[in-house]
């Protein structure tokens, strides 16, 4: 950021293409420190965004599900495991580096869908891409707002 906004702002406008995950909206058991980095960089981009519109530079933060390009198994490090999490759902993390199911994402098409978006005006905040992250952000969003539904009373009771 500190690099590109100055070039953006001298130009007169750009767009910044930031790539999270589906992690940025999911928090999987298992998944905690995964999720807190990309939840973190997704805020930070969201509000940055909000901050130099004025500038005419878009901010798109890229939400991609699984793609068959290897990084998950190979770029992955876990600790030496706990036994008292054996059997437990923080345990999936460590069946998520050698799954074998395949990913239903197209990286090629993933790569074109981003590219095609800088051209999009106003800058979409998100795009979701795959059919997995569609459905995890889709489920965790709808769950969100109904806990937030099922908390307006109490929300309003501590208005003065």
């Amino acid at each position: 950021m500190r690099t590109a906004l100055p070039h953006l702002r001298a130009q007169g406008g750009g767009r910044i293409i930031q790539v999270s995950t589906y992690g940025g909206q999911v928090a999987p058991p298992g998944g905690s420190l995964y999720a807190a980095s990309k939840w973190g960089i997704e805020g930070f981009i969201e509000a940055v965004g909000y901050e130099v519109a004025s500038f005419n530079i878009g901010v798109t933060i890229v939400e991609p599900g699984g793609a068959s390009t290897g990084f998950r198994s190979a770029s992955s490090q876990l600790g030496t495991p706990i036994a008292a999490y054996d059997g437990t759902p923080a345990s999936g993390a460590r069946g998520i580096r050698t799954s074998t199911h395949p990913s239903p994402g197209d990286p090629a098409k993933v790569a074109k869908a981003m590219i095609d978006s800088v051209d999009q005006n106003p800058a979409p905040v998100r795009i979701t891409l795959g059919s997995d992250a569609y459905g995890f952000v889709h489920k965790a969003l709808a769950d969100r707002l109904a806990n937030l539904e099922a908390q307006k009373d109490l929300a309003y009771s501590t208005d003065a």
